[in-house]
C-alpha cells in the first residue's frame, strides 16, 4: 500500500501551551484512518495542522512524498487535501449553491466542475432541493452534508472531517457515516477525526488513539474495538 500521508514526530503549539506532543501517524493511499479520544486530546488541533492552519513548530508533515508542513494552507487545498471543519463552518449567509462553488474556487477546468456538482447532488440529493436557499437557514444535517458536498468540489485526493458527527440526531449519524463510506469507495482516502469511537471504528481500516496530545494505541480498527482498554476508555464499557 502506498503511503499518502505522513506525519513524523510533531510538535504543535498554543502559545506556550504544548497541544501535540511528537506524534506520528500515516495514512495509505485508498484507506479511511480515525483519530479518536477524549474532548481536548489534540484531534483537531492534529488535522488543523494537517491543513496548514496551524504550523508544527518541530517534525515533518509530507503527502504524496512531498513537504508540507510551512506551506500556507491555500496551496495545501491545490496538492489535494480538503478539510470538513469542527462545527461545520459553511457560509450561511450564501446560498447552498455560492458555498459549493466556494469550494471549487481553485479550479480552472469548469467541465470537470460540472460533473463534481452532479455528483455531489446525487450524493446529497437534499442539497439540489435547496441549491438556492440560504445555507444558513438548513437543518444541521443538510449544513454537515453542505460542507462535505463543498469540500469534495476541490476533487481532493485526501479528505479530512473534523467530528462530522456533531450534534447530529443518530439517524442522520448514520447517514452520514455511510456517506463517508461511499466517498471512500469513490477513491477518495479519508482521515476522520471523531469523538463516536463506535462509528468512526465501525467503519475505518485502521485508529489512533490520542490522550493529552500524545498517540497511545493504534492498529486495525476492529481489533482498538474489540480490545478491553478502548472499550472502557471510549465506547461505553
Amino acid at each position: 500500500m502506498k503511503t499518502m500521508l505522513k506525519i513524523k514526530d510533531i510538535n504543535v503549539y498554543y502559545g506556550a501551551i504544548r497541544a501535540i506532543k511528537g506524534i506520528s501517524l500515516e495514512v495509505n493511499e485508498g484507506e479511511i484512518v480515525t483519530l479518536i479520544g477524549a474532548n481536548g486530546a489534540g484531534k483537531s488541533t492534529t488535522l488543523r495542522t494537517i491543513s496548514g492552519l496551524l504550523k508544527p513548530k518541530t517534525g515533518s508533515i509530507e503527502f504524496e512524498g512531498k513537504d508540507i508542513a510551512a506551506m500556507p494552507a491555500h496551496e495545501i487545498v491545490k496538492t489535494g487535501i480538503s478539510q470538513v471543519p469542527e462545527g461545520r463552518r459553511i457560509f450561511a449567509e450564501m446560498s447552498v449553491m455560492e458555498n459549493l462553488d466556494m469550494g471549487a474556487f481553485i479550479r480552472k477546468d469548469k467541465d470537470g466542475v460540472r460533473q463534481d456538482l452532479k455528483m455531489v447532488f446525487e450524493r446529497f440529493p437534499r442539497l439540489e432541493e435547496r441549491k438556492d436557499q440560504i445555507a444558513g437557514t438548513l437543518s444541521g444535517g443538510e449544513q454537515q452534508m453542505l460542507a462535505m458536498g463543498r469540500a469534495l468540489m476541490s476533487r481532493p485526493r485526501l479528505l479530512l472531517l473534523d467530528e462530522p458527527s456533531m450534534g447530529l440526531a443518530p439517524l442522520l449519524i448514520k447517514e452520514i457515516f455511510d456517506i463517508i463510506v461511499d466517498i471512500n469507495k469513490g477513491g477518495t482516502t479519508v482521515l476522520l477525526v471523531e469523538q463516536n469511537a463506535n462509528m468512526a471504528l465501525s467503519i475505518a481500516n485502521r485508529a489512533y488513539v490520542l490522550e493529552t496530545g500524545r498517540i497511545t494505541l493504534s492498529g486495525d480498527a476492529a481489533k482498538l474495538a474489540a480490545s478491553e482498554d478502548v472499550r472502557k476508555a471510549y465506547l461505553g464499557g
